[in-house]
């Protein structure tokens, strides 16, 4: 059985960092698509970025290009999303998504997590 954890959200101050963690459990290989999203308060759930299933390209959405970065390290069954110079609209729950073939910005993935809040606040 697949499941997600996240982890690493919390409060933190404009211009700062975190790093969000995705621990995948239950494939039987490393070929899987990763997906981050987020739903800001009063707004629809978005899809930031993701990484692809055989060869690990990128993608990100234009509110996080050259600041979010999304690293996958297959000896702990986990990914990452790296976030820097992090802004007040960058606050919101944050999930991880995984899928044996799909990735992508759309909703399209079979396994969700549970989310992690980010708050960005001074």
């Amino acid at each position: 059985q697949v499941k997600l954890v996240e982890s690493g959200g919390g409060l933190v101050q404009p211009g700062g960092s975190l790093t969000l963690s995705c621990v995948v459990y239950g494939f039987t290989s490393d070929s899987y698509g990763v997906g981050w999203f987020r739903r800001a308060p009063g707004k629809e759930r978005e899809g930031i970025s993701c990484i692809s299933d055989k060869d690990d390209r990128t993608y990100y959405a234009d509110s996080v290009k050259g600041r979010f970065t999304i690293l996958r390290d297959n000896a702990k069954n986990t990914v990452y999303l790296q976030m820097n110079s992090l802004k007040p609209e960058d606050t919101g729950v944050y999930y991880c998504a995984a899928d044996r073939y799909y990735y992508g910005f759309a909703a399209e993935y079979d396994y969700w997590g549970q989310g992690t809040q980010v708050t960005v606040s001074s």
